[in-house]
């Protein structure tokens, strides 16, 4: 099947994704092991944050950030199947932010917000990705 896809200025929304995937990733592994070896640090409401502690949590980000890291580095490699990996991760990561809320509400917010324009410039702008491995 040719792709007949040309690359336009709209390509730049991939290009940011990709790399914003790729420091929110890592700034999600940090997170998450700060959480597994200093979760005294965060604030904690009754030792839980929906099912997991904050150590549970803490995994959950570093896993987490690892996935969205690795998706997009082949976001930018112009992988097919990166885009809807990454709109998926994107959203779980939003979704995870929402329970880390009580233990990082400004973070979690701006996460949040960065995952809403990832999200749309993959979803509004995703086609064009094609055109990165021409």
């Amino acid at each position: 099947m040719a792709h007949n896809t040309r690359m336009t200025g709209w390509i730049g929304w991939i290009w940011f994704a990709g790399v914003v995937m790729i420091v929110d990733g890592f700034f999600n592994a940090i997170s998450g092991l700060y959480a597994i070896f200093n979760n005294d640090l965060y604030v904690q409401i009754r030792d839980k944050l929906l099912v997991l502690n904050l150590t549970g949590w803490g995994w959950v980000h570093l896993i987490l950030g690892i996935l969205l890291v690795a998706v997009g580095i082949t976001l930018l490699m112009g992988q097919e199947w990166a885009r809807m990996a990454a709109v998926v991760l994107v959203a779980v990561n939003a979704i995870t932010q929402m329970a880390w809320l009580a233990a990082n509400p400004w973070w979690s917010i701006v996460v949040i917000a960065v995952d809403v324009v990832i999200l749309y410039a993959l979803i509004v702008h995703g086609r064009e990705a094609a055109a990165l491995r021409d």
